[in-house]
């Protein structure tokens, strides 16, 4: 939850994407569900600026993305559409 302004409204933000610095010390994403639960991890970038570019390119390519399910018997997994 933030608070916002004077009148400290508190929002809270269900889904969300949080920017984190791992041990190694790379830039790295969670994009987290409304329960809290981590849904996406991302690789480590070396600079914030990185990570924020990642987080746009999920945004942008998720919802139009493709599922294959590799579970399936070769040539069987392939799902076309979102």
């Amino acid at each position: 939850m933030f608070r916002l302004g004077k009148e400290s409204m508190i929002v809270r933000i269900m889904n969300k994407f949080e920017i984190f610095i791992g041990s190694d010390s790379k830039f790295y994403f969670h994009l987290k569900a409304e329960n809290g639960e981590i849904i996406a991890a991302s690789q480590g970038y070396t600079t914030k600026q990185s990570a924020e570019c990642g987080i746009d390119a999920v945004k942008r390519i998720a919802a139009n993305a493709g599922v294959i399910d590799c579970t399936l018997p070769q040539g069987q997994g392939l799902t076309l559409g979102a």
